[in-house]
């Protein structure tokens, strides 16, 4: 199986929502919601892919030719590629019935723990989708990163006693939640934080915390101090906001603001290792990409996310050879251009 026969597979299973598009660029789902697609007309899914076309490596192959290190260290973790899986919900709802919550954390986190990366797993109203979420961390032995929405305190409290009992090395709460539907309508609601609100959390979790929907460099000193010890780059995937900025525009700007302070994460739209050697010389030590994972499972299963794990990779080793950068720390902000 290749790649191209993990896309054709998904379009048999993947439902009518999704279109397993060859380049998953938002034009095809716009704003299909519940599905892939995004909130209003697309605008923002749209953008965070395009943006990140504009951006062009610079080619440099007059340097001593040697072994390409893609190895990244997060929390005390090693991993094999600055990479990981995206975090996704209701999967049935958003896509088909083919797989559940239970069965597609299973098979996205093992294949990524086996294929020397990690996955971010989803929430949502139903409890038990964090319930299969934290189970499929704790059986590859913590190696998963669970993303707890912004709940009330006490829902919250909830979920995280299950990813402490998962022992998953870190969690994260996607803040750019906030701006969907089902959260406003919980009693007491359910949405944005203070800093207050959100340093209590980061204690509560007692694990490293990564906050995600950061798109500004004051929202991520925010986020600093309130103990995060990572943010994610991102606007939701374009899903909570119409005419938002795409994360490759703010990601310079908020790299500068956090001076190294704490790790940077960014998702939005990235689709290629041409893309991820971009994010990381535009400031981030690695990025998230969610929605070609769904298309890999639903195409292929375990090998499917294995073989779009080798083509993500491939694709960085050969971009850093090309512009001679041979590990991450190399990669530096010269070595792309803007149009």
């Amino acid at each position: 199986m290749d790649y191209n026969e993990v896309l054709q597979t998904a379009r048999t299973k993947i439902g009518t929502k999704c279109k397993a598009c060859p380049v998953c660029n938002g034009v095809a789902c716009r704003n299909t919601m519940p599905g892939p697609g995004a909130k209003g007309v697309g605008d923002t899914a749209i953008r965070n892919y395009q943006k990140w076309q504009e951006i062009r490596v610079n080619m440099d192959t007059l340097c001593e030719k040697k072994q390409i290190d893609t190895s990244l260290e997060l929390f005390g973790k090693q991993f094999r590629y600055p990479f990981f899986a995206g975090p996704v919900g209701a999967v049935a709802m958003h896509y088909s019935d083919v797989y559940s919550d239970v069965t597609y954390n299973e098979v996205l986190v093992s294949a990524c723990a086996e294929n020397g990366i990690a996955a971010f797993t989803g929430d949502g109203l139903d409890s038990s989708v964090m319930v299969a979420a934290t189970q499929a961390i704790s059986a590859v032995n913590g190696q998963g990163i669970p993303t707890v929405k912004p709940w009330n305190l006490e829902t919250i409290q909830e979920k995280l006693a299950l990813v402490r009992q998962a022992g998953a090395f870190a969690v994260a709460m996607d803040i750019d939640a906030a701006g969907l539907p089902f959260l406003q309508n919980m009693t007491p609601p359910a949405g944005s934080k203070s800093v207050e609100e959100l340093a209590e959390i980061a204690h509560m979790a007692g694990v490293p915390f990564i906050v995600k929907g950061i798109m500004t460099g004051k929202a991520a000193l925010k986020a600093q101090q309130a103990g995060a010890q990572a943010i994610i780059v991102s606007n939701h995937g374009g899903r909570v906001v119409d005419q938002c900025a795409a994360t490759a525009e703010v990601l310079p700007e908020i790299a500068e603001a956090v001076d190294g302070k704490m790790k940077i994460i960014v998702d939005g739209g990235i689709r290629s290792g041409v893309d991820i050697f971009k994010a990381l010389a535009l400031g981030a030590d690695a990025v998230v990409i969610a929605r070609p994972f769904v298309t890999a499972v639903f195409g292929g299963g375990k090998e499917g996310v294995r073989i779009y794990i080798e083509k993500l990779s491939a694709e960085l080793k050969d971009t850093m050879a090309m512009c001679g950068a041979f590990s991450l720390r190399e990669i530096t902000a010269e070595m792309v251009r803007h149009n």
